[in-house]
């Protein structure tokens, strides 16, 4: 079986590597066994989509990179034109209409028209992180293409400057968003983080759109009054139902980052009406910078709670000083939407008085109690544990749905198999509400992990959060806390901190 070749080369988003690539595919062409006239078709597909990507796929001055890659298939060749650049919806492409041209050579959705053309396959495909392809292919046994259009170059153009802040204060409107505007969020994300948001999702804008017609996510968007975009923000619910929800997804670009955006999306979003009401919301601010913290604070979204190096220390934030390159803590803040409910939380002994302050911080309004001898106790052997392994953000959780006497068994177990898979942190929810994490906490914090907060309303009730590190080397000098209370909660964690006192 004779052997498929595949070559790759890497090019500049410049317009003067142009006519590199296009002698780099017409040399592998002419390899692989194609005419002159099929490579002159190749060729076309490859200045169009190479230039699409180079004038449209970047923020405007961004220098970056992307991949060229010639495959040899059977019978054929197969290009890809790979970029980690802005998503895009296909789905919009200008359909091009040849009796409405009218003379121009720039007619809306003419290069897709030549490249469909001018090969027998052109398809899009959308990575989420990874970013998205072009694919272009060609087989030899020539087609029938009735009309080929030769020799036709694009106009080299410098990338305009990039868009400058408006300081001038614009109206604008704040509303749900349209499925059309989702390509708009997916762009905006990248614009801030580029390809390191923690949820790919937001990379995906069909993935948006469903869930938002499922009402999992509430999406609204800030748009000018000519309905230009300008910025988004979501409630997601963990699952459908839920009666807590998590403020996310926040972006707005560069250019308007100064109208007051976020505060009119997330005022909204408290007001605008649910097909699942909430008790309460929880928003997880990043702690390289104080921004979000300072944002959610305003609104009455308190700490309860740290999670540490929760994110890969590769997290972008274009625009906004403080980065870090060590793994990224978030502040997890809570908001009851209603009266907080009186419940009886059995606390664990050693962190009894942490947990109360963080209540008090919340606005909560809990008992606590002592178990009875015997309640501590599992009434069944098997414990019901769930585990949800995030791979981008390389963390979990593990919630404990019922206690079992077989919890630190199981635990063990799953702690073995996860460090196993180089997962760097791991976060376990216990219910307060029941009395069995009198004892099972403690026991938990023998297997190294130590506390980390609370979280009120899950699906598991009030919640205990312990975390465990895996190997990973902290300074918590980097990490920068807001307010008063949160401060006073590191220091707490540091104390407990297992990685630290083992040294």
């Amino acid at each position: 079986m004779t052997e498929l070749h595949s070559l790759k080369i890497t090019i500049p988003n410049d317009m003067v590597y142009l006519d590199i690539v296009e002698n780099f595919a017409a040399e592998t062409a002419k390899k692989f066994g194609f005419e002159k006239t099929q490579i002159g078709q190749i060729e076309l597909a490859v200045e169009e989509s190479v230039a699409n990507v180079i004038k449209h796929a970047f923020e405007p001055g961004e220098l970056n990179t992307f991949d060229v890659i010639c495959e040899q298939i059977p019978l054929g060749m197969k290009i890809i034109v790979k970029d980690k650049g802005l998503p895009f919806d296909p789905g919009q492409l200008a359909q091009y209409d040849a009796e409405k041209i009218d003379g121009r050579e720039n007619a809306p959705g003419l290069g897709l028209f030549l490249m469909k053309s001018a090969m027998d396959q052109v398809s899009f495909v959308n990575l989420g992180m990874e970013g998205k392809e072009t694919h272009l292919i060609k087989y030899l046994p020539k087609k029938n293409i009735e009309e080929y259009y030769p020799g036709r170059k694009l106009d080299v153009e410098k990338a305009p400057p990039a868009a400058k802040v408006i300081t001038e204060k614009i109206p604008y409107d704040v509303r749900r968003m349209q499925a059309n505007e989702a390509i708009e969020v997916s762009k905006c994300a990248y614009k801030s983080h580029g390809y390191t948001f923690f949820d790919d999702v937001i990379y995906f804008p069909d993935r948006l759109v469903a869930l938002n017609n499922s009402e999992e996510l509430i999406s609204l968007v800030a748009v000018t009054m000519d309905n230009i975009f300008m910025g988004h923000s979501a409630l997601h619910y963990p699952y459908l139902g839920a009666s807590i929800a998590e403020l996310t997804y926040c972006f707005v670009n560069m250019e308007y980052r100064g109208q007051g955006c976020l505060t009119r999306l997330i005022e909204q979003l408290f007001r605008t009406e649910k097909k699942y009401p909430l008790t309460g919301i929880y928003v997880n601010s990043v702690t390289n910078h104080v921004f979000t913290q300072k944002v959610v604070v305003k609104y009455g979204v308190n700490d309860c709670g740290i999670y540490l190096a929760a994110s890969p220390g590769t997290w972008v934030f274009k625009g906004i000083s403080g980065e870090s390159k060590q793994r990224l803590s978030v502040v997890l803040g809570f908001k009851y939407l209603n009266p907080a409910p009186e419940l009886t939380l059995y606390a664990p002994a050693a962190h009894r008085e942490m947990i109360e302050k963080l209540y008090c911080n919340i606005g909560g309004k809990p008992g606590f109690a002592v178990p009875q001898e015997g309640q501590t106790r599992p009434r069944q052997e098997k414990s019901v544990i769930t585990v949800n392994v995030f791979e981008s953000e390389n963390c979990a959780e593990v919630w404990v749905d019922s206690f079992g006497s077989d919890l630190v068994k199981q635990i063990k177990h799953t702690l073995f198999d996860l460090k196993s898979k180089q997962v760097g942190a791991i976060y376990i929810y216990l219910s307060l509400e029941k009395p069995e994490v009198y004892s099972a906490a403690p026991q938990l914090e023998e297997l190294g992990f130590f506390f980390s907060g609370v979280l009120p309303q899950t699906q598991i009730g009030d919640t205990l959060i312990l975390q465990y590190l895996n190997n990973i080397a902290l300074d918590y000098g980097q990490i920068q806390i807001l307010t008063d209370m949160g401060k006073q909660l590191l220091c707490y964690i540091k104390e407990r901190d297992t990685n630290l006192i083992a040294r």
